[in-house]
């Protein structure tokens, strides 16, 4: 195993995409963060997305193996939907088998960080962030674990954070009104930044996990006692944020902020934003789930609160 360690996630990715002479498109599941997708066009990487299984939320695996077998791809960015630990190697070893040229990556982004050195790999790329709004929120940092063979290449690019909030504004329009989003390049990935070094960086990150796991078990306790079990998604994806589903979820966000609170609704399929395809599952979710902060935003009192007003909204 070898590791790699850059000031966010999606530098790790535009270093492995750019380091491969390969430009066959990459499958990735249609309920992605917008900086995914937006990484590949920067990289000149074309993708596909693939629905999500209404019984997993992650990509439909079945969908994804009949794609793979049409045609040839250049690999699959597997994401773990909303933190969920559960990962297809079974999935990761036929493909590979099929095709030993695909690159892997398994993105956790939105799971707990995990620090130990040689823990199992099924794929190619393991991708863990500590960026704005992730488990652990240094508001810097994202790391991998590739397998040996991976080749990886770092890359140094001018970097604008105008320009990174100008990119992020630009998607954040196209899926609001759900136009198809057309990328202009600029200088919004950065690819430099003065890092701590990686033992310190390790102390940080397990730090801010010992605080956040309490902050999040005593909110979570409030949202799964307080609120109906039907309306919540199942354990396993409580990690990241408490997630529940409802059918007029608008008007319950709406009462939400009237109240001086806040809540989410991630993630909106970019099926038909960033690329084409209908993927009607993931587009069924993003209309119906509300992400509730069980994070340092949020104290015990406010999440009180807002269970009050999903239970008087419902």
């Amino acid at each position: 195993m070898k590791f790699a360690y850059e000031p966010r996630a999606s530098t790790i990715l535009y270093n492995l995409l750019t380091s491969r002479p390969d430009r066959r498109p990459f499958l990735l599941p249609a309920n992605i963060c917008t900086i995914v997708p937006l990484t590949f066009l920067k990289a000149g990487v074309p993708f596909e997305f693939v629905d999500i299984s209404p019984v997993t939320l992650h990509m439909n695996l079945g969908a994804a193996t009949e794609l793979l077998a049409t045609r040839r791809f250049g690999g699959v960015l597997y994401v773990h939907t909303y933190g969920d630990l559960s990962t297809p190697n079974d999935f990761y070893t036929e493909i590979k088998t099929n095709d030993p040229s695909l690159l892997v990556i398994d993105d956790r982004c939105l799971c707990i960080p995990n620090l130990e050195p040689f823990h199992q790999v099924g794929a190619d790329v393991q991708l863990n962030s500590t960026g704005y709004a992730k488990i652990v929120d240094l508001g810097f940092g994202g790391y991998a674990i590739l397998q040996e063979d991976v080749p990886y290449q770092r890359r140094t690019l001018v970097y604008c954070a105008e320009d990174l909030q100008a990119a992020e504004r630009a998607c954040k329009q196209s899926v609001l009104v759900r136009s198809q989003f057309v990328y202009h390049d600029s200088d919004w990935l950065q690819t430099e930044a003065d890092l701590p070094e990686w033992t310190a960086y390790c102390l940080q990150v397990q730090a801010g996990l010992e605080v956040t796991q309490v902050q999040r078990q005593a909110l979570n306790a409030i949202y799964a006692t307080r609120l109906p079990v039907e309306l919540q998604l199942p354990s396993a994806y409580q990690t990241w944020r408490f997630n529940i589903r409802l059918p007029h979820r608008e008007d319950v966000l709406q009462a939400i902020f009237a109240d001086g609170l806040f809540a989410s609704a991630h993630y909106a399929s970019l099926a038909g934003i960033m690329a084409s395809r209908s993927c009607p599952v993931a587009e069924e979710l993003a209309g119906h789930v509300i992400n509730l902060f069980n994070d340092h935003h949020f104290s015990l009192a406010m999440a009180e609160r807002v269970c009050g007003i999903i239970l008087k909204n419902i």
